[in-house]
């Protein structure tokens, strides 16, 4: 079975178990993911926002677009990477998803990474971060590669500022850009970075 295929059976499987049944009455579209399932990056926010719930693709509204610019300064465009969230459905009012939310759809998101088999993972905001990194502190940590071991498997993990943070904040940018270059030659390279002396 190919990935689109397993992937595809694993979105059936969510709704199928009723995972986060509450936030799916109110969604209009579970938001598996979009892009290349052969990448070796893949980006995770947190969860849809109304667009991306109207669309059923993440990350299709103005953060999106930033998405798009950073991939562009990298030399790549949108389906040379996966994009997905931890929660699958939005939350009402765009608010963030809860602690229970976002375990109840962890082993979902580990599974979909099984099968994408990714080098590097990108994390986009803090929310999606401590998922990974339970001890992150975005403003120290942002840009930094870690390996993370989840059961046997190792993931490399870069954590980044959410774009929506640059929408936000113009100086942050530049700050983002630059922190994604980064992630972009670790994904290349498949390994940490040499500490600067």
């Amino acid at each position: 079975m190919n990935k689109q295929s397993q992937l595809e059976r694993l979105q059936r499987e969510i709704t199928d178990k009723g995972i986060c049944s509450e936030l799916a009455l109110n969604a209009k579209n579970l938001v598996m993911g979009d892009g290349n399932v052969d990448s070796n990056i893949v980006f995770i926010g947190e969860a849809p926002g109304k667009a991306e719930d109207e669309q059923g693709r993440p990350f299709v509204g103005a953060s999106g677009r930033f998405l798009n610019e950073m991939l562009e300064a990298a030399g790549m465009v949108r389906s040379d990477v996966y994009i997905t969230n931890i929660v699958k459905y939005r939350p009402p009012n765009n608010r963030d998803p809860s602690e229970e939310e976002k375990q109840e759809f962890w082993p979902y998101l580990m599974r979909q990474l099984e099968i994408i088999n990714p080098t590097v993972v990108i994390t986009l905001g803090r929310h999606s971060g401590k998922c990974f990194i339970s001890d992150l502190l975005i403003s120290r940590d942002h840009g930094h590669a870690r390996i993370v071991k989840y059961h046997e498997h190792e993931l490399l993990v870069v954590p980044l500022y959410h774009p929506a943070a640059a929408l936000y904040n113009g100086s942050m940018r530049q700050t983002l850009i630059d922190d994604f270059l980064l992630a972009a030659q670790v994904a290349k390279t498949g390994s940490l970075p040499e500490p600067k002396i």
